[in-house]
């Protein structure tokens, strides 16, 4: 008998033997002329990591129900902890964020943005040594939930941003930004205070409600058949400024063939080219600057120009070019009226630059809209509007510097589409969708609206 055909004899292994070679073959590393399991002295340990390891089926991982699955974000899910960074920054270390999983009894993050959703609150307030709030319709609201210590606001940080964003914002100590879940779309704004880092979440419907949903006036269909000039949507934050221009542009996308740019930071509303085709950019991510990039949509062939926020004069003087160039652009303010917002252009500029800007304005406005909002008697929220059309006899009170004398041409043009607030918030009072005290509470001019009321005027 010879060597290779003699049974085998099993190497001493205290682990699952190797299958018996073939006839006529030799063991993974056998040296010519050795029996089968035989290994001389410093041969046996090589020969021994030459031989194949028997394959041994693993036990699925266990899942860790400490570390939340993907939230559904726009960004991708953070690595366990330990493997966030590649390279541990300065920052990182200095602040000992425990990247970790919430601390026990706390939500995540993206259980306190699905609570928020299912019962139709707007913001979520959150920061280190406070309860989290929510923005209730207009009102603040408490929670049940313990208060935030510093691991477990890092570890919401995680849920939504990258390791890249994390380490600015400890840079900058402020961040912009936005994210999106399955069911909704949230804008972000972190922030240093006295007791630590918080951060205010603004949920955005990723549908986009249609202008009869919100129950704006017939003149807004009007105002986006305009095929140039400059449209300003105003109000303080959280009036709805958002949510009204969106539903315009959708109304534009639904029914025109427009090229529709917009510029925005953050981007909010997200929308689909339909008739229209629509480009959205953000500031920070698509472009730096707002000047910048409407500068540059000069170039790429626009209709319609949306820029998310009129803040300087650089912004502002061109977007009035661009709207004197035969564009359609459309902003928004941080203003309470139309004829303040008016006032509020021009005190961007020098006294001496005033008079040609007036005329700037009377030729390229086409409307302001002034935008509130207030409780309903349902429970739920309506929009009330300050409305200015830039009719010809406008346009003579704006060159002329008259701008106090529009204020009382407005309430009598209800013809062309104009409206003041407190008409507005009568016509709400009217339907019974608000209660007096609401509409004395939110008009700019209480007094005149207590005699509305009463029938005076």
């Amino acid at each position: 008998m010879t060597d290779s055909q003699r049974p085998p004899i099993p190497p001493s292994t205290p682990r699952m033997p190797p299958p018996p070679p073939p006839p006529g073959r030799s063991m993974p590393g056998q040296m010519p002329g050795q029996m089968p399991g035989q290994m001389p002295g410093s041969q046996a340990s090589e020969a021994t990591r030459q031989m194949p390891s028997p394959t041994i089926p693993l036990p699925p991982p266990a899942s860790n129900p400490g570390v939340p699955p993907s939230m559904g974000a726009s960004r991708p899910a953070a690595p366990p902890p330990g493997q966030r960074l590649g390279v541990p920054s300065a920052a990182s270390n200095v602040q000992a964020i425990g990247r970790g999983k919430p601390t026990p009894g706390q939500p995540t993050m993206e259980q306190l943005v699905r609570e928020a959703y299912d019962k139709g609150f707007s913001d979520i307030h959150t920061g280190v040594g406070e309860v989290p709030r929510f923005r209730n319709r207009g009102e603040m609201d408490t929670t049940d939930y313990p208060i935030t210590d510093k691991d477990t606001f890092f570890s919401w940080l995680t849920e939504i941003l990258s390791d890249a964003d994390i380490q600015r914002f400890q840079e900058t100590l402020d961040y912009d930004g936005a994210t999106q879940y399955e069911f909704a779309r949230v804008r972000i704004n972190i922030f240093d205070t006295l007791r630590g880092p918080s951060m205010v979440m603004r949920l955005i419907p990723l549908k986009i409600l249609t202008m009869e949903q919100l129950n704006l006036p017939p003149v807004f269909k009007d105002i986006c058949h305009y095929h140039k000039g400059l449209v300003l949507v105003t109000g303080p934050t959280g009036s709805g400024k958002s949510t009204t221009m969106a539903a315009m542009i959708d109304y534009i996308n639904s029914e025109m063939p427009k090229n529709i740019i917009t510029i925005e930071d953050p981007v909010e509303f997200v929308h689909q080219s339909k008739k229209s085709l629509i480009k959205q950019r953000e500031v920070g991510i698509h472009t730096r600057k707002f000047d910048n990039a409407l500068k540059a949509s000069l170039r790429e062939d626009p209709d319609i120009i949306l820029v998310g926020e009129m803040r300087d004069k650089e912004t502002v003087n061109t977007a009035l070019k661009a709207a004197q160039t035969g564009h359609m652009v459309m902003g928004t303010l941080h203003t309470n009226s139309a004829v303040k917002t008016i006032e509020r252009i021009l005190n961007l500029y020098e006294p001496d630059q005033q008079a040609p800007m007036r005329v700037a304005i009377a030729e390229s406005m086409v409307a302001i809209i002034a935008q509130g909002l207030c409780r309903t008697t349902d429970g739920k929220r309506a929009a009330f509007h300050d409305i200015l059309i830039n009719t010809d006899a406008i346009k003579d009170y704006i060159r002329r510097g008259e701008i106090d004398e529009i204020e009382a041409i407005i309430p009598r043009c209800t013809f062309d589409g104009m409206c003041t607030m407190n008409q507005s918030l009568y016509k709400l009072y009217e339907a019974g969708r608000i209660t007096e005290e609401t509409a004395l509470e939110m008009s700019p001019k209480p007094n005149e609206m207590a005699q509305i009321l009463r029938g005076r005027v």
